[in-house]
């Protein structure tokens, strides 16, 4: 499948798979531009005709069209004859943009200031530095004069100054003054008027032992505010001048304790020596299950890395199986990281010597089984592994090889009490063991069962003990899965906007409306769905008419990943397949399903489209 990028945030340009096209057209360039500041919505031919000529000429609707066939050809150029677009499609009198969530740059930009806000320091920092490089100019470099553009590119404008000063708050937090002061030195040249500009500039001249320019700033602040924009400096600016002339022990801390740690990590990393390599192994869990899982995750692969180097599978083995997070999500945080993580373990299982410990070798194998989640079969490490771990009567030893096991119970449909059984061996293991981490993944393992097993009483009281353990132990990730949980079960409020987890980044809010509507049956909302399109996609085209398309759909579906969401996906195909009358589709989806007969396609606690078994009656019947 084509990869499409667009880039908005400077001059509009794309590229399908890294190779950029060619959009020699203005008209197709500002057509785009309009397309993207909808945001998926259907903009009608005849605004397009406004939005593009003050005064239309005759053939004004024509040329659209015209305008709209070249720029298909150039989005999708691998696009088969004859054969209906993707991306830029017709519906309802007008046209719109069908795109991954992640394939705008400006997109990107505003997921990551939404994503920021619950994470810790480091992390904040690196999301929001990786989003202010997608700027390259201002957005609609050559429309900004546009009437379609001026709401957006100010809108867009005020949304880059925000990134920034979150991004100078994140490097205050981590102990950078300097680098906070670099950031915002033009910012307030260039904003005058935002007053977080200003105060996070003097608090920055003041971190960084300038007490005397962090007050020029503070002046010069009220100076152009009162004298050249007519604004009176509110009360934050004052109090922050009054608390530097008095030097507020308390202006120097933020986020102190993370920040420590942190540097911790980077130190012993870059040592690069035996000992600073175990100490890296030793703090990276630290800075997962306090929210930094993508920092972690990197600097654990380095640390790998850097220890295969050293030419110590012993060493190597200590490094890898150092990470002792358990996940309860089942698909891979980073795919590209797990694999690297399970092509090392597998070198170093191969390479230790004889003699070597049994519990470094479970360790390993449980590694292999848990990086290898959604992708692989490796039951048989996880199986390896239980059995060391139970000889050796190592209870966090064992509940790291059930955790595998877990990750690995998805061979087929209708496992969930399989799954309860494992999570309530894990937390009793934990609580006997003062084990908390693992406490917390045994019941959020039985929280999601429990859903597929339609007891969501059951399933509650779970989320309550989880939430007050993840309070109890710092643990903000696993109040992510509550929060979802009673979100789609309990009529709690919506869950924060943007996660640590891509599973939870992308697609699944849009899937989560989209299967409530299933249940209650609503409206189906057309959205980009992530990882999620195609199963998705057959049962919203045979909807909306797109009978033909629906079945064109259904005919190269792929099967489901085997994960939490498989029973969802399955259901969906099977409805898709009832609804347009694609006989193969549902034999697929009724012999998938028949083994969860008796549960709900609610195995993950964060969607769910109600019991498999009316649907599985219904699919029988059409059969017969």
């Amino acid at each position: 499948m084509s990869q499409l990028r667009i880039r908005v945030l400077g001059a509009i340009g794309a590229d399908v798979n890294g190779i950029a096209v060619r959009l020699s057209k203005a008209r197709h360039r500002e057509i785009l531009g309009i397309l993207i500041t909808a945001r998926g919505r259907t903009v009608s031919t005849q605004q397009l005709v406004e939005d593009l000529w003050e005064e239309p000429p005759a053939g004004a609707v024509g040329a659209v069209r015209t305008f709209i066939g070249e720029l298909r050809r150039i989005l999708e150029p691998q696009r088969p004859p004859h054969t209906p677009p993707a991306v830029l499609l017709t519906t309802g009198g007008g046209y719109l943009l069908r795109l991954e969530p992640d394939a705008v740059d400006l997109r990107r930009a505003e997921t990551a200031i939404k994503a920021a806000g619950g994470m810790a320091a480091a992390t904040r920092e690196f999301v929001l530095a990786t989003a202010l490089q997608e700027w390259h100019g201002a957005a609609f470099e050559e429309f900004t004069d546009r009437g379609w553009a001026r709401g957006e590119c100010t809108r867009i404008a005020g949304l880059r100054a925000n990134i920034l000063e979150q991004l100078a708050a994140a490097r205050l937090a981590l102990g950078r003054p300097e680098d906070a002061v670099e950031l915002l030195a033009s910012h307030t040249d260039e904003h005058p008027w935002r007053e977080e500009g200003w105060r996070l500039l003097a608090l920055a001249h003041y971190r960084a032992a300038r007490r005397g320019e962090a007050l020029d700033v503070l002046v010069r602040a009220r100076s152009v505010l009162q004298g050249s924009l007519g604004l009176h400096p509110g009360a934050e600016l004052a109090d922050l001048e009054l608390r530097i002339h008095r030097q507020d022990p308390a202006l120097d801390t933020d986020d102190a304790g993370h920040s420590l740690l942190l540097r911790t990590v980077t130190g012993a990393a870059g040592a690069g020596t035996r000992s600073g390599l175990e100490g890296v192994a030793a703090l990276i869990p630290l800075l997962a299950v306090s929210g930094s899982v993508h920092f972690a995750a990197q600097q654990r692969r380095s640390a790998i890395e850097a220890a295969e180097q050293l030419g110590d599978p012993e060493l190597t083995a200590r490094v890898i199986t150092g990470f002792d997070v358990p996940s309860c999500w089942t698909r891979p945080d980073d795919p590209e990281v797990s694999a690297a993580i399970v092509a090392a373990g597998e070198r170093t299982l191969a390479a230790l010597p004889a003699g070597s410990s049994e519990r470094v070798r479970a360790r390993l194998l449980a590694t292999v089984a848990m990086e290898s989640r959604g992708t692989a079969d490796r039951l048989a490490e996880a199986a390896e592994a239980e059995t060391i771990a139970r000889r050796l009567h190592d209870p966090a030893l064992l509940c790291l090889a059930l955790s595998a096991r877990y990750l690995q119970t998805f061979s087929t449909a209708g496992l969930a009490k399989v799954r309860d059984t494992l999570g309530g061996e894990i937390i009793a293991l934990a609580v006997a063991a003062e084990l908390p981490t693992f406490e917390i993944e045994g019941r959020l393992i039985r929280m999601q069962a429990l859903c597929a097993l339609d007891d969501i009483a059951a399933a509650s009281a779970q989320a309550a003990a989880i939430d007050q353990l993840a309070a109890r132990h710092d643990r903000a990730l696993a109040s992510v899965f509550t929060a979802w949980f009673r979100w789609t079960f309990a009529d709690g409020p919506p869950p924060p906007a943007g996660s640590e987890m891509p599973g939870f980044r992308s697609g699944l809010a849009e899937l989560a409306a989209l299967t409530a509507a299933v249940r209650t049956g609503g409206e189906l909302p057309d959205e980009a769905f992530g990882p999620y399109e195609p199963w998705v996609r057959p049962l919203l085209l045979v909807r909306t008419g797109h009978t033909a398309e629906a079945l064109s759909a259904l005919g190269s579906c792929p099967d489901p990943p085997l994960d939490l969401l498989m029973e969802v996906a399955w259901f969906l195909i099977g409805l898709a397949g009832l609804e347009s009358g694609h006989r193969a589709a549902v034999q697929r989806a009724y012999r998938a399903l028949l083994p969860a007969a008796g549960e709900r396609a609610a195995g993950s606690g964060a969607v769910d489209l109600g019991p498999v078994k009316p649907l599985l009656e219904r699919l029988g019947r059409f059969l017969l």
